[in-house]
């Protein structure tokens, strides 16, 4: 394989990760090959070993490749995964269960930004908010989303509402109430009571450590899929790359859809957080949803939703009257925190600290 890169387009390591991660993809490099050695890479491609290094502990991270003691790097995805494996039939859902213990964000940092958002927007500050969110802080988000989750959309597309059980209810209105939904097993408590509230019906699909059990999900009657790829809560499962593409693939048929719950991959240990699931589809069927109460505050009730481009329109025709949950005030505070990098660098400074605790035990 000949890969092009741009040195002058930074970072390379994210290049060289992408067209090698595409060209497994398209099976170029098939399953249980050896990917070329680090030294070898770097030769052919004009970097550094340890830039190869970083590209191959990525696809390491994403579940593309696997490091094996005296054979290198060996691919393990499968794109054609579209059945159980044996251990997928005889492991139950995981018995452990995750805590998401996270420091805060600092305090001075946030009343630090109370005053300048005051000062700067005075009396604005006490207008009502738009219904689908300030427009400045929706555009904050498309923005970083593209920085650092790979996905490209319009501000039209990011719906602001206070946390994730408003947020569930608006997708049920409309997606619609005459649907199957299905929800991972063990998922976290309050999907399920959103759902039993709205009664609607859904069906539980059974997790392995790889992620929902191939068979469950073919079995299903659902068209919607609610799951947590990264680190489901409670079970701590993170859906493996052959995994991902194989919910996808699930959703292209029958006016399906995906639900991707992505409430704590910014804490991933990785040096990427794991591709989402809306950035991997090209079906625009795949709502995205996060929450800034895990990545800044408990106490801060501010989630967002990113709607296929096809259903902005519907929203806005069914649910556009509802009036956004989330302070204007509180808003502008998180357009700052995003804008001058408060928020990423509190991001960065909890994952290294995490790296560090890993090491720490090894």
């Amino acid at each position: 394989m000949r890969y092009i890169i741009d040195k002058e387009n930074r970072p390379v390591y994210l290049q060289l990760y992408k067209q090698i991660r595409d060209d497994i993809i398209a099976r170029n490099y098939k399953y249980n090959t050896k990917l070329p050695s680090k030294r070898s890479l770097a030769e052919e491609t004009g970097v550094s070993t340890i830039t190869v290094e970083h590209a191959y502990a990525l696809l390491c991270d994403e579940g593309y490749v696997e490091s094996r003691e005296r054979s290198g790097f060996v691919v393990i995805f499968r794109k054609t995964d579209g059945f159980a494996t044996s251990s997928e039939h005889h492991t139950e859902h995981p018995e452990h269960h995750v805590e998401h213990n996270y420091p805060d964000f600092p305090l001075s940092v946030i009343s630090k930004t109370m005053r300048k958002v005051l000062t700067d927007h005075g009396d604005l500050l006490l207008e009502k908010s738009p219904n689908c969110g300030c427009t400045e802080l929706r555009n904050a988000i498309r923005h970083y989303l593209a920085r650092n989750r790979g996905i490209q959309v319009d501000v039209e597309q990011i719906i602001i509402g206070s946390g994730s059980e408003y947020l569930y209810g608006l997708i049920v209105e409309l997606l619609g109430r005459n649907r199957i939904y299905a929800i991972e097993s063990p998922s976290y408590k309050k999907i399920e009571q959103v759902y039993k509230v709205t009664e609607i019906t859904y069906d539980q699909l059974s997790l392995s450590h790889s992620g929902i059990n191939s068979d469950a999900l073919a079995a299903t009657k659902a068209s919607v899929l609610h799951t947590t790829p990264y680190r489901s809560y409670p079970s701590g499962v993170t859906a493996t790359a052959s995994k991902r593409h194989e919910y996808i693939r699930w959703s292209e048929k029958n006016d399906r859809y995906i639900i991707e719950d992505d409430f704590e991959s910014e804490f991933s240990v990785s040096t990427k957080p794991t591709e989402t699931l809306f950035a991997l589809s090209n079906n625009d069927n795949v709502i995205y949803l996060n929450t800034f109460s895990k990545t800044i505050s408990p106490s801060l009730r501010i989630g967002y939703m990113v709607l296929p481009r096809h259903l902005v329109k519907d929203f806005n025709e069914k649910l556009g009257f509802y009036s956004c949950t989330v302070p204007t005030f509180m808003q502008y505070v998180l357009t700052e925190l995003i804008n001058n990098g408060d928020f990423e660098r509190h991001i960065n400074r909890v994952r290294r600290n995490k790296r560090r605790e890993l090491i720490s035990k090894k």
